[in-house]
């Protein structure tokens, strides 16, 4: 009677020891963290058609840069990853490829708006501007948050003694982490206000 309690208990310890709890919860902690980047680039897609709207009252010439960053609003908000497409690679590079678009349109919209100080004097743009910045560090947090969740989750699936639950009960899978894929992101760019010599 002893020997099978002691060893009920010793097979509990291992079982428990070999990522039956942790993996899925790491997993699931990824994909709350994967929620939490998707809702912040909501929040930001449903800014931009105020921010538009905004300025266009002032900078009607500036049409198809508005366009652009409506166009690239729309692409955005398009493509879709849901957390059982946390492993794909490329749906992930896809996602990462239509934000950077956004950002680039939004980065010419911003520059246009340097032109034109009546509209930098609004309430309203300048509301807009707060909650946008606000919403890009959301981003960035929410970014660094999903990326440490997933780092955890991978070395969970990987490193012993985890590992063996991972495989063997839940055909675990490395998650693919978030990388920012706007051209050129790596060079500085240069401000010119126009008075350079």
């Amino acid at each position: 009677m002893r020997f099978k309690a002691v060893m009920a208990l010793a097979m509990a310890a291992m079982l428990s020891a070999c990522g039956l709890n942790s993996v899925p919860t790491a997993e699931e902690n990824a994909k709350a963290r994967w929620a939490d980047v998707q809702a912040d680039y909501q929040r930001r897609a449903n800014l931009i058609p105020n921010l538009v709207s905004t300025v266009k009252a002032s900078a009607q010439s500036e049409g198809k840069i508005l366009s652009d960053v409506i166009n690239a609003r729309a692409r955005a908000t398009q493509v879709n990853v849901s957390a059982d497409d946390l492993t794909d690679a490329g749906k992930m590079q896809q996602y990462s490829r239509v934000q950077g678009n956004l950002n680039g349109s939004l980065s010419r919209l911003l520059a246009t708006v340097e032109r034109y100080p009546e509209l930098k004097s609004q309430d309203n743009f300048q509301t807009l501007m707060s909650q946008l910045e606000g919403s890009e560090n959301r981003i960035a947090i929410a970014i660094r948050d999903y990326n440490e969740a997933v780092e955890k989750y991978n070395v969970t699936i990987r490193t012993f003694p985890d590992a063996i639950g991972a495989k063997v009960f839940y055909g675990a899978k490395p998650m693919v982490p978030y990388q920012a894929t706007t051209p050129n992101a790596d060079v500085a760019p240069t401000v010119d206000f126009g008075n350079m010599n």
